[in-house]
């Protein structure tokens, strides 16, 4: 039996696993808060999994496929439960999520200056490709539409 288990986030974890981030996760989100999170997991309830020991989070991947590609991200691993193939259970319950609904290739976003992460990554198979860049462009809140 393992030291942990391996579950779908649930609506009730959403403020452990944001205090989670904030301890284990590099960087910040734009969708790091309370209503990103659920809107997440209310759309695809499978895409937020979770490593969790006796009711504490270890370890999350964020698996999201939008029905054409299969997106990584959020991989974390609390710093004192490194080394134990957590983020290996993790990314194999992603990749066989992706499998499932017919995904052909997986992408994760790394932050450029995480060298933790972009080690983990390469040792999971993933490789860099220079060729791309992401663009991004902020969107208006539905709270405060954009005034033009």
């Amino acid at each position: 039996m393992n030291e942990y288990e391996l579950r779908a986030a649930r609506p009730e974890d959403i403020d452990a696993v944001l205090a989670f981030w904030a301890e284990a996760a590099e960087g910040t989100s734009i969708s790091d808060d309370r209503a990103g999170v659920a809107r997440l997991l209310e759309r695809d309830p499978q895409a937020l999994i979770l490593a969790e020991h006796e009711g504490a989070i270890l370890g999350t991947v964020i698996a999201g496929w939008d029905g054409w590609r299969c997106h990584l991200y959020r991989l974390a691993v609390h710093p004192a439960a490194r080394r134990r193939g957590i983020g290996t259970a993790l990314l194999d319950a992603a990749h066989a999520r992706f499998t499932a609904v017919g995904g052909r290739r997986a992408d994760a976003m790394v932050l450029e200056h995480n060298d933790l992460g972009r080690s983990a990554w390469q040792a999971a198979g993933y490789g860099r490709e220079d060729q791309w860049r992401r663009w991004t462009r902020p969107l208006p809140s539905a709270a405060a539409p954009d005034a033009s």
